[in-house]
């Protein structure tokens, strides 16, 4: 009888302590701790821009002035950036002749030309490639491409 009662009470005591312990880790995880909740605000439409870049080196420019030859390379690799701009927005126009005698190729010349009118590109940056080159990216709406079409095809 002894037994049974040290074994029920040790059953009681254990439960207890489960409890106890439930008790006390249910208060632990359900402390309110305030947070600063800050908004972020998100575009409602993502805006896609067409990104050209260009490039042009120092040394290939004709000056004997180290100075103006720098600003001459970061001016043509502009230039280089616009014609790369243009030709994602309107294509290039290619011209190529093959002349063949005797069924071996003696002459083959490609031309590639590229027309049109940007204008709203952002120049993004103009930054030093290496000790000899400049890179220039320039960034233009997707959507300005269509009204930049029609008013060029407009205007020949």
């Amino acid at each position: 009888m002894k037994k049974l009662t040290l074994l029920i009470t040790l059953a009681t005591l254990s439960m207890v302590g489960c409890t106890t312990v439930a008790q006390n880790q249910a208060q632990t995880t359900t402390k309110i701790v305030p947070v600063q909740v800050t908004s972020v605000e998100q575009p409602l439409y993502e805006k896609r821009v067409i990104i050209s870049s260009g490039y042009a080196n120092i040394s290939a420019q004709l000056s004997d002035n180290p100075s103006q030859r720098r600003l001459m390379a970061i001016r043509a690799s502009k230039i280089d950036a616009y014609r790369n701009l243009t030709e994602k927005v309107y294509g290039q126009n290619i011209n190529a002749t093959t002349t063949l005698e005797e069924m071996v190729t003696t002459h083959d010349a490609i031309r590639a030309q590229v027309d049109g009118v940007i204008f709203g590109a952002r120049l993004v940056s103009i930054t030093p490639v290496g000790s000899d080159s400049y890179e220039t990216r320039l960034e233009l709406d997707e959507s300005d491409v269509e009204v930049i079409r029609q008013r060029f095809l407009y205007t020949q």
